[in-house]
C-alpha cells in the first residue's frame, strides 16, 4: 500500500469517512456549526495577508470577532486595501494577545512561510481557549513561492504540533503535487483554480484505481497525502494542567 508507513504513524488522524479533497475553509464552517461554540466567537487569521478570510467568516457568522495577524512586510500584506477589520502586525513568533484570547485560529497556506515555526506554534497553543481549534492548510510538495521556507509532511506537522502542546486531529488532501507544480511552471494560470474546487486529475486517477483495488477511504486518503502538494489539518489545544 502506498504510504503504509505514514498510515501507521498517523493512525486515525487519516480519516476514513470520505476521501475527497477538503479546503481549509471547510474547517471554518465546521467550527462555526458546532453547537458548543460561543455566540460571537473570536477568530484569529494567522498570516492573514490581504485579509480575505474575514468575508468567509462573516458570511458564516455575522457576529464573529475576526482579527488578522501578519508580519509587517510580505507580498500579500502589501496588497491589503481593506479597512473594515482589525489587523495587527507581529514579529512572526510572538503574538500580541493575552492567554486564551481566541476560540479558533485559522492558518491557510502560511506555515511554510514561517521561518521559526516552533515558537509560533507554542504561541498558538497559548492564545487558544480550552475547547478551541486550530485549522488550516500548508504545503507538502510545493515549489518555492512568496518567500517560502519549508515543505511539511503530515507526520512532521504532527510532531511540531505535539511539541507545542497541540493535538493533531486529522489531515486531508487538498491538491496533488503534480498539478501544483504544473500550475506554477505554467505561470499560475486561472484555469487551474478548478482543481482546488474539485478533484485534480492525478487524484481522480487514484480514486479510479481504488475501485477495482477495493481500497477504503482511509487508504485512498493515505495515497493522496503521500502525493499531496498541499494538505489541510485540524488540531485542538491540549488541556492545560
Amino acid at each position: 500500500m502506498l504510504g503504509a508507513d505514514l498510515a501507521e504513524l498517523l493512525g486515525p488522524r487519516i480519516p476514513s469517512d470520505h476521501s475527497g479533497s477538503v479546503l481549509a475553509d471547510t474547517y471554518a464552517g465546521r467550527y462555526l456549526a458546532r453547537p458548543d461554540r460561543p455566540p460571537a466567537p473570536r477568530v484569529l487569521d494567522l498570516g492573514c495577508g490581504a485579509g480575505g478570510s474575514v468575508d468567509l467568516f462573516r458570511s458564516l457568522e455575522p457576529r464573529v470577532e475576526w482579527t488578522g495577524a501578519d508580519i509587517e512586510h510580505s507580498p500579500e500584506v502589501a496588497e491589503r486595501t481593506r479597512t473594515d477589520a482589525d489587523f495587527v502586525t507581529f514579529d512572526g513568533e510572538r503574538l500580541p494577545f493575552a492567554d486564551a484570547s481566541f476560540d479558533f485560529v485559522y492558518c491557510k497556506q502560511v506555515l511554510e512561510h514561517v521561518r521559526r515555526p516552533r515558537p509560533l506554534l507554542a504561541e498558538v497553543a497559548r492564545v487558544l481557549r480550552p475547547g478551541g481549534a486550530f485549522a488550516g492548510s500548508t504545503s507538502h510538495l510545493e515549489a518555492f513561492h512568496s518567500r517560502s521556507f519549508w515543505n511539511y509532511t503530515p507526520y512532521g506537522l504532527m510532531v511540531l504540533l505535539d511539541e507545542a502542546g497541540i493535538d493533531l486531529v486529522e489531515v486531508r488532501p487538498v491538491i496533488d503535487a503534480f498539478t501544483l507544480v504544473a500550475w506554477r511552471a505554467l505561470g499560475t494560470p486561472r484555469f487551474f483554480y478548478r482543481w482546488w474546487a474539485r478533484e485534480s486529475p492525478p487524484y481522480r486517477a487514484i480514486s479510479l484505481l481504488a475501485r477495482p483495488a477495493r481500497w477504503d477511504h482511509r487508504t485512498v486518503n493515505t495515497a493522496k497525502l503521500v502525493l499531496s502538494g498541499q494538505f489541510t489539518f485540524l488540531a485542538h489545544p491540549r488541556p492545560r494542567p
